[in-house]
């Protein structure tokens, strides 16, 4: 038996609960991982509420598709990886089948990455969803070059936080946008190369401004809903507006758009694109890897908790005060 986060209704943070549970034993394809470190993720609370992109198809459920930890066993049919290795889960799998909510989990080999003796478990939960996300919209999708201009608002978010650095490695340009001036110097720190507050500035008018009037040859939104009309007059004629989250919690008006607005491309993106294809998977590994060791890269932990305050995490992710990635330990 081994400690792990359920839910056994739909609800807020509070309906997850630590329970003894037999993690079983790896099928073909699998492995039992011993969890060590979890990166918490808003698909998981959208998920426990009711409100991901799937829906709940069975309770109790589990969470968690991001952690870090050691290989205890190896199922059939698994190539590469070998029990006693360490490595780190990166979000490749529907949130039905399989959770790393828990001090012991089965997860698809598919879904592994091997983590280098120099990162810790921590660092080793948090670095591959926030850089595998940035990677794999901006650059693998949306070709992101050198002297182009990105927008990417909920900024202080560890994905975020990702693609700043991942249009500073490849020479872009990022504007961060966020709610309020109070992060404004961090994300300056972190090479931002425009901080707007949305609360305080009018965002498509300082894009337009910083441009020259073009606008941004990508937005990068995490936030969706209403202000997507507005946002999407920032971006330059032939850009991409791509929408990779929804924390406005609000519909997305589509189509909504007026005749005589700069042609764009609005596109939906989801991390998946990127780690269900093993090409993709491969070449976004080699990116993040290269950008870790040459120090461009690393990742920016807000705060970790305990596996016993997985609830006062997920209330904390949900505050919107955070920087960075939470990240709960097991022991």
């Amino acid at each position: 038996m081994t400690r792990t986060v359920r839910f056994h209704e739909i609800g807020g943070p509070e309906v997850m609960r630590l329970e003894d549970v037999d993690p079983g034993r790896p099928g073909p394809g699998e492995v039992l991982l011993r969890v060590e470190a979890i990166g918490i993720n808003r698909a998981e609370a959208l998920f426990r509420g009711g409100h991901y992109i799937e829906p709940v198809k069975e309770l109790p459920a589990r969470l968690g598709a991001e952690a870090a930890g050691v290989i205890e066993a190896a199922g059939p049919q698994v190539a590469g990886f070998a029990a006693g290795q360490a490595v780190s889960v990166v979000p490749a799998f529907s949130a039905n089948d399989y959770g790393v909510y828990a001090e012991r989990a089965i997860v698809p080999a598919a879904a592994l990455v091997h983590r280098p003796a120099d990162v810790d478990a921590i660092s080793g939960a948090a670095v591959w969803m926030p850089y595998v996300t940035a990677y794999g919209a901006l650059v693998e999708v949306g070709g992101l070059r050198a002297g182009d201009t990105v927008v990417i608002n909920a900024a202080a978010g560890s994905v975020g936080l990702a693609a700043i650095h991942t249009a500073l490695r490849v020479g872009a340009v990022p504007i961060a946008v966020t709610r309020t001036g109070d992060k404004r110097r961090r994300l300056t720190e972190e090479g931002a190369a425009e901080v707007i507050a949305s609360d305080e500035q009018d965002v498509t008018g300082r894009v337009l401004e910083l441009t020259a009037g073009r606008g941004a040859e990508y937005v990068f939104d995490a936030v969706a809903g209403p202000g997507v009309t507005d946002l999407a007059r920032a971006v330059a004629p032939g850009g991409t507006h791509f929408l990779y989250g929804a924390l406005s919690g609000l519909p997305t008006p589509y189509p909504g758009f007026d005749l005589g607005m700069p042609a764009l491309n609005l596109r939906t993106y989801t991390m998946m694109e990127t780690t269900r294809d093993p090409r993709r998977l491969a070449r976004a590994v080699a990116f993040v890897t290269a950008g870790l060791r040459a120090g461009a890269f690393r990742p920016i932990v807000d705060r970790v908790f305990p596996l016993e305050e997985i609830v006062a995490a997920h209330r904390h992710m949900e505050s919107g005060t955070r920087f960075g990635k939470i990240v709960v330990t097991t022991g």
